[in-house]
């Protein structure tokens, strides 16, 4: 539960901030002009926890936590839109449009943050589930990062697409590969955490989970 309520966390957490563009030039060495949007600071995190729920409790748990993850922020959106369309209090109109520059929801933009999430987190999971499989449970480092570059990647172009396709002044393919580096280098950077979180909870639990014969149907809640 700890793991899957963080999990959802991050994931609501990097949806309200990513409308905020921050410049990362300053950490970024030969790289010029590297904006990114500032979810990139914590939506790292959710795959983090995936990698951490599909190694230790496998594939179907995994599955489980990211549907619960989807609906929690879905019931966000609408909560944050409704929000937005109730009227204000006298006192608090001047407020109005500050609420709706930062909160506001265009379906472009949550369409793509929907569909981005679970095409990449459930790719991140199946590779992850695939590969201890293949290797008997070892290299787990090699595991959570090629499980990344895969999730990560999805993620980062069909969200950037959808997102900004056909802008006036934004060019897709730098947004993208600038967003897909930092999260893989993030996740990276995180593998000693990783390793630790994964090795309490094996001991704590008990289990060491082995998707063998685990069908990998995204939708199969049931199973």
């Amino acid at each position: 539960m700890p793991i899957a309520a963080l999990f959802t966390g991050a994931l609501i957490v990097s949806n309200i901030i990513a409308v905020k563009i921050a410049s990362f030039s300053a950490v970024s060495g030969p790289v010029d002009d590297y904006f990114l949007p500032a979810a990139v600071v914590v939506f790292p995190v959710s795959y983090i926890l995936g990698d951490v729920l599909t190694e230790v409790y496998g594939y179907a748990a995994a599955r489980r936590v990211i549907w619960s993850a989807f609906f929690a922020n879905a019931l966000a959106v609408v909560a944050i839109v409704a929000a937005q369309e109730l009227p204000p209090a006298p006192f608090w109109e001047g407020n109005q449009a500050a609420y709706e520059t930062i909160l506001g929801q265009t379906w472009r933009i949550v369409g793509a943050s929907f569909a981005a999430f679970v095409v990449g987190e459930f790719a991140n999971s199946m590779v992850l589930s695939r590969m201890k499989v293949a290797t008997r449970g070892r290299f787990l480092w090699a595991r959570t990062i090629g499980s990344t570059l895969v999730g990560q990647g999805l993620d980062s172009a069909i969200f950037i697409t959808i997102a900004f396709a056909g802008q006036e002044g934004v060019t897709l393919w730098p947004l993208i590969w600038k967003q897909w580096l930092f999260k893989v280098g993030f996740e990276a950077a995180a593998t000693p955490i990783t390793y630790a979180a994964v090795a309490a909870l094996k001991r704590y639990e008990g289990i060491d989970v082995y998707d063998r014969g685990v069908a990998l149907n995204p939708v199969a809640v049931w199973e």
